[in-house]
């Protein structure tokens, strides 16, 4: 199966190309206080959501069962910034029926409270499924090339929601199930890469999708962006918030 997940932790998705997050810019800096940056042994592995100020929701992909440090209040992942908060992860929550690609979903429960500020906010869970042609975004620190170079800046790209119908089509390969949100850029190569796995699909300023996987070049319109629905595990969600 040509399916890779947009991952980067030592290696990074062969043949990615593009620029930027891929095809995107630069963040307003802070402009995306909700966003988080997982980092093992100060190096940025995957993305992730504010959710609660002791929570952060995430890919199960992104589970290396390695001390994950995660950096809230970052607009660089390497210039020390006073608005950045630091935490331990006490515990993940993947979803019981996590395999491979599907139910592609995980929460971390962080070491303490973050405190919430102007560079710290949580993000609300989208409640419904997104209707085909909603404008969203996708943002994160991952791969800006194919020269395994993440981001310094948090990167950010506009992308369209496909239908599940027209995605099934286009991924031959892949099981698209209705738990699954695709999206891709106005243009070729945009959309998320390496690196940029666990971070949010953004529609009308709530999380509706978690960066899950793509195809072998980052961006490529032959294989959409695939992300998990947030809204098909909100149930789920608020019964682990609730039990912690």
């Amino acid at each position: 199966m040509a399916v890779s997940f947009a991952l980067l932790f030592l290696s990074v998705l062969s043949g990615a190309d593009g620029a930027r997050i891929i095809g995107g810019k630069d963040a307003v800096a802070h402009s995306r206080p909700y966003m988080a940056s997982l980092q093992v042994i100060g190096q940025h592995n995957c993305g992730g959501v504010l959710v609660r100020e002791d929570f952060v929701l995430t890919a199960a992909h992104c589970d290396l069962e390695l001390p994950y440090t995660v950096v809230l209040g970052a607009d660089s992942i390497k210039d020390q910034e006073p608005a950045k908060q630091e935490f331990g992860v006490l515990q993940s929550f993947p979803y019981p029926d996590y395999n491979d690609l599907a139910n592609d979903i995980m929460l971390l429960k962080l070491s303490g409270r973050a405190q919430l500020t102007k560079e710290v906010q949580l993000i609300p869970l989208q409640t419904e499924q997104l209707t085909t042609g909603s404008a969203c975004i996708t943002a994160g620190w991952g791969d800006i090339g194919d020269n395994e170079t993440l981001a310094n800046r948090l990167q950010e790209v506009n992308v369209t929601v496909l239908s599940n119908k027209s995605c099934k089509r286009i991924w031959k390969e892949a099981s698209i199930t209705e738990t699954m949100v695709c999206a891709m850029g106005a243009r070729s190569f945009q959309g998320f890469c390496s690196g940029d796995s666990g971070g949010p699909l953004v529609c009308g300023g709530a999380a509706a999708g978690i960066v899950s996987f793509s195809g072998r070049r980052c961006g490529d319109p032959r294989t959409p962006d695939v992300y998990t629905c947030v809204s098909c595990f909100r149930e789920w969600i608020q019964t682990v918030l609730n039990n912690n």
